[in-house]
This record gives structure tokens, sequence and C-alpha cells, in this order.
């Protein structure tokens, strides 16, 4: 990192001029990140005016009770009060794929641990050769936010190992000296720090004449030079990503005092916890949390494992990496650090992350074994924002009297969780005990597709679920 500040001013030219308007990020802000009513505003400035308060909860009631997530066909049978509604969200799902919205998904809901719904739908891709099975891993994208950074967060907090209050600076000694450096935690968790919505990273990194990634910043075999992978066969010069992070450092900040949704938040969350922890993000969420709790098919970059084609693909990048995307990660800057970030990289399956879920429905608690305290649970998964819908790292439903915002209408006010650009979301109730946990593949082929939006699959979806279970307000 001692090379980041030097290479400041060496970018400044570069930054002062690129306008980072380009294909990819575009689709992203009019895709998972519009429609505020059916999604969360990523990307876009909130209103200045305070939204009207929220119902009062009674937090006093809730993360009290500690299940197993567990598959009883009798307990199932007893909670469906409504059957005819998951006859309807089935018909609804595979309408969806019909229209091409994504070629395949997986739904899981749980109520008070007991699993009511488990299925998968699809295929890989559009040519049905390869159905989804229940152990199909996903690019799950933005809910890398939840359920890697922000637990790690959450622990260190619980550790008095970092402080909501405190700056970057405090942790990180490199953003010493630059306009970063008094950004606070608290606002980095709620994305009101000002930082920029998105930087385009990869931009600088093709050829402006062919467009083609540079030949003196990639290599197709690694050797000691190139030896950062971004996809199969295709890596990255080995200190790049000090330029990364000097783009960061560099970029301004222009939304001070308002909320707008970035990725730089919690990008800049994972070195403080790795400057903290003394290790790398993906290897102390795997320590702390998805090993005790017994999750197999959780992990960033999962071609290590030899899990490759036990991913579902995701986009054929026709700009960047000009292949196919299977096992590595689909987010291009999350991909240029190599696979591992704090906003995106892990893939995983529906159950795994339901049990994350349900591990935070019991105040923390999981299998015996207390992973978080209840009272950082609370404060974090509450809305923690006078501009916005936030909590510390988790999105919400909006404040507004049956407005779910990116969460079905239906949902209680507690709620907390995420939805991811790739096409997923994962949902926690405390008020109903509703787990939801929704994965698709909505960029194979090509992120243009905007239909999950446009037909607001994943909130329906979790809409006949609550009506299902007789839960609907």
């Amino acid at each position: 990192m001692k090379k980041i500040v030097l290479l400041i001013f060496a970018l400044m030219p570069l930054l002062a001029t690129n306008s980072f308007a380009q294909k990819k990020k575009s689709t992203k802000a009019k895709t998972t990140k519009s429609a505020a009513a059916k999604k969360k505003p990523s990307k876009k400035i909130a209103a200045a005016s305070k939204p009207a308060p929220p119902p009062p909860v009674d937090y006093s009631t809730l993360f009290n009770k500690v299940y197993l997530l567990h598959k009883d066909k009798d307990a199932k049978a007893a909670l469906l009060k409504n059957p005819e509604a998951i006859s309807s969200m089935e018909q609804f799902i595979q309408s969806a794929i019909s229209q091409r919205t994504f070629p395949g998904c997986q739904v899981m809901a749980v109520k008070n641990g007991k699993v009511i719904y488990d299925k998968s739908f699809g295929s890989y891709n559009y040519d049905k050769l390869k159905p989804i099975s229940d152990t199909s891993m996903f690019d799950v994208a933005s809910v890398t936010k939840i359920v890697s950074t922000t637990l790690a967060v959450m622990k260190l907090v619980d550790e008095g190992k970092i402080s909501l209050n405190g700056t970057l600076a405090g942790y990180l000694s490199w953003v010493k000296n630059t306009d970063k450096a008094n950004l606070r935690i608290s606002d980095l968790l709620t994305h009101q720090a000002g930082l920029k919505s998105w930087i385009p990273f990869y931009k600088a990194t093709l050829d402006p004449v062919t467009g083609s990634p540079r030949n003196d910043i990639y290599a197709m075999r690694a050797d000691k030079i190139y030896s950062v992978p971004v996809a199969s066969n295709f890596f990255i010069k080995n200190t790049y990503e000090d330029t990364l992070w000097a783009t960061a450092l560099a970029s301004p900040l222009e939304n001070r005092g308002r909320y707008v949704y970035s990725d730089l938040d919690l990008m800049f969350m994972q070195k403080v916890v790795e400057a903290v922890t003394g290790t790398t993000l993906d290897k102390y969420v795997n320590e702390h949390f998805y090993q005790p709790l017994g999750l197999k098919h959780t992990m960033f970059n999962p071609w290590k494992n030899g899990l490759q084609k036990q991913c579902v693909p995701t986009e054929n990048d026709k700009i960047f990496r000009l292949q196919l995307l299977q096992g590595y990660v689909h987010d291009p800057g999350a991909a240029m650090m190599g696979g591992v970030a704090g906003h995106a990289g892990i893939f995983s399956t529906a159950e795994d992350i339901a049990v994350i879920m349900q591990m935070l429905l019991n105040g923390g608690e999981y299998r015996g074994r207390k992973f978080i305290r209840k009272e950082t649970v609370k404060l974090f998964t509450g809305y923690r924002s006078g501009i916005s819908r936030r909590g510390y790292g988790f999105d919400k439903p909006e404040k507004k009297h049956n407005d779910g915002g990116p969460a079905a209408s239906v949902c209680g006010k507690s709620t907390f969780g995420h939805q991811g650009f790739t096409g997923t979301c994962a949902w926690a109730d405390p008020e109903t005990g509703i787990v939801f946990v929704f994965l698709s593949n909505r960029v194979n082929p090509s992120a243009d597709n905007s239909l999950i939006n446009s037909l607001s699959v994943r909130t329906k979806v979790q809409d006949y679920i609550y009506k299902a279970l007789g839960d609907g307000r």
C-alpha cells in the first residue's frame, strides 16, 4: 500500500477527464438498482427530507428464540395455510423462465427454522442441458456485503476491535493525508460517507483504440508478474491492485451528507477488516463463520476448490473478459482484486444463505455457538439512518407504511437483508420468523436483461411465500 499515495497524483489527470460512462454500469444502474418502489435506490441520491419514521417495533420480543434449519414434512404441512399460493408462485416462476428472465433459480423459505419451501427451477443455461439442483452454486453479487463483510465487522465490533464511531485513518495508515481519512465507519456502513457510487476500474485497462484488454496489464498465462486471476486463463498484473486503490483514494467525495449506495463503502470496509485481523477477508469469514456453521458451498473463488462446473454461469462478457463467466466473480472490480472483495465475490446456495440468515434471526447463535451478540444483531439490522432506510451493512424495507422497497411490502419493518445484481436476494423477518432466499443468474447471457425488475420477480415470489404461510399483512 506504500505505492498508493504516490500513484494518486499520477492518476489525477486521468480521473479528471474520464467520465467513466460505459455499458455495464449504466445497465447496473438501470436494472437492479432502480425503480424505487421495487428496488433499493442503489447508486441514486436520496431526497434531502427525512422519511416518515417507521412504525414502532418491540425489539424486546425479537431475536430471542433459537432454531436450526430442518426439514419436517408434517410441520411444513401444518404451516402452509394457503397451498394454492405455492402453486401460483411456481407458475409465475416458470413463466418468468419462459420469458427468459433468467435460465434458472433456487427458492428457499423457512419459518421458525422449519424449511417450508426448497425448490430449484430451470437450467444453468438456456440450452437446458444441465438442470439447477439444490447444490448448484450462484454468484450472489452484493449479497456478499451481508454474508461476508458485514458479518466480519459485527464480530469485530463485538470484540471491541472496530468502533462504529471510528474513522478510516484509525485503521488504514495509507488513507492518512487524503480526504478519505476522516470517513466514519458508521457512514460507510450506511452508504452516506460521500463516496462515488461506483468506479469502472476495468475501463482504464482496455486499449483505447481496440477496446481489448491491454497486454501490459493482462496475460493469458500466470507467471511471476501476472498471477492474479480475473477469469479463466486470464490474469492481471500483480501490482495493479495498488493502482486500483490509488484510483479509489483519488476519487472525489462528491456525495457528502447524502445517501448514495456505493460498492466503494464495503470495499474500504474489507480493508479495515483485513487490517484489524491480519488476514484476508475470505479466510476470516471461512474460519469464524462458514466452517462452524457447517456450510459446504459458500466461498470466494470456488474454482480454486474444483467447483467451477458446479457454479451457475453468469454473463457472457463480451467487453472485458471475453468469455462466459463460470466460477469466477461477475463483478469486474471484485475480479480485478482476485475474486475476494468486500462488495462481491461470494458463491453459495439458497440453503447455505438461509443458515446464515437464520443464525442472525437467532440473535447471532447457531448450533450451540454464539457468533455475534444479540445486541449487535439488533443494532446492525435496525434502521440506522435519518435519510435512508439502511441499517449498518444491511438493506431494509422502506420506512413508509406498505412500502417494502427492495423487499415485499408484506414484510415487517424489522426485516433485513440485501439484493444482488446477478438476480439474488436474502431476507430475514424477525416479526414472522420467515427467512426468504432467491438466487438466480439473470445476467446470463447478458446483464442488459432487466426483466427480473420489470416483472418484480423477487418481491412477488416473496409475497407468495407470505401468503402461503398466512403471514400477509
